[in-house]
């Protein structure tokens, strides 16, 4: 009971923490605005404060709370499907076919839905290449998918490098700062938050059947769990979350890394409470990163994938000391 109690605390505690987020997201940037401000804004007061809010920071802070959440939780399900605690979503190969597709939609000369239509096309068939080749003769492994999930996102990272070498001049600042993160140019959050919302209705009524997963796939199907169904449902969201993620916000590495290994040292590895607050606390990560990437040196906005990195990175360095034997 106090673990349970344990974990319900820190669930309020990143809900609280999401809060704050937005709060500060809203606040904060070039034209700081008071939270007496802020407030009066999303009560509906008709000031200046109104049309940076609605028109500017809202639909930004929304849109990185939702790929936050996203990474996050496509990560806890990509440690669970690989019977890893540092596995991460990006390892299978999604982003890289997203970049792929998202750069030749700029590459041609595309502008608007082009670019994330683009972006999800090339996730999806990244998503459908790893898995039609890991499944190959009926046989699937956690080891063979990650292989093909390495050789897939090697070979993407290859078209990648060759769409900029490809590219005129004057198209290369907005790819790079594309597969470095960029939400600059979010305008509708919704998609975003609709995946979010999917990928938590689809994946927490699997809950219980993926504690067992997590002890081993013979004691899950001694337990009863059809676990190759399993696999595959875990599979197909945790990469279309990803993929909704990288459509909205670009290469953002790191947060479904580390967030989910750290809500699991701090609640344990029940699914049931790992899942919503692994995607609240990627959701308020990824926004206070997106508020600092663009206030620290304003009016220049950092690419927000830059910043991930320099506190994932340290943060990987630290958990990989302590997982040593």
């Amino acid at each position: 009971m106090p673990s349970r109690r344990r974990a319900l605390l820190v669930l309020l505690s990143l809900t609280l923490l999401s809060v704050a987020s937005m709060v500060a997201a809203l606040a904060a940037g070039s034209l700081s605005l008071p939270i007496v401000d802020v407030v009066a804004a999303l009560a509906g007061a008709d000031n200046v404060a109104h049309s940076i809010v609605f028109d500017l920071r809202l639909p930004r802070a929304l849109a990185a709370f939702a790929c936050g959440g996203l990474l996050a939780l496509a990560g806890a399900l990509m440690q669970v499907l690989l019977r890893n605690p540092l596995a991460d979503p990006y390892v299978l190969g999604i982003s890289g076919g997203a970049g792929v597709g998202a750069l030749s939609a700029m590459l041609l000369g595309l502008a608007g839905l082009a670019v994330p239509g683009f972006a999800f096309a090339g996730a999806l068939a990244a998503m459908m290449l790893v898995f039609g080749l890991a499944h190959g003769d009926g046989s699937w492994t956690q080891t063979r998918l990650l292989l093909t999930g390495v050789v897939v996102a090697a070979g993407c990272g290859a078209l990648v490098a060759l769409i900029l070498t490809l590219a005129p001049e004057q198209k290369i600042h907005g790819m790079l700062f594309w597969l470095m993160g960029d939400l600059s140019q979010t305008s509708n959050p919704l998609p975003a938050l609709g995946v979010l919302v999917a990928a938590l209705v689809v994946a927490l009524p699997f809950a219980r059947e993926l504690n067992l997963l997590a002890r081993g796939a013979e004691q899950a199907l001694a337990l009863g769990v059809a676990v190759p169904v399993l696999r595959r449902i875990v599979y197909v969201t945790a990469s279309l979350a990803t993929a909704g993620a990288v459509t909205t916000a670009g290469s953002v590495g790191f947060v479904g890394l580390i967030v989910p290994h750290l809500v699991r040292l701090a609640i344990g590895n029940d699914q049931r409470l790992l899942l919503p607050a692994s995607a609240l606390a990627g959701g308020s990560l990824l926004v206070l990163a997106d508020t600092a990437a663009r206030s620290i040196v304003a009016p220049i906005q950092l690419p927000v994938g830059v910043l991930t990195a320099l506190i994932g990175v340290p943060v990987f360095l630290y958990l990989l000391g302590r997982s040593r034997p």
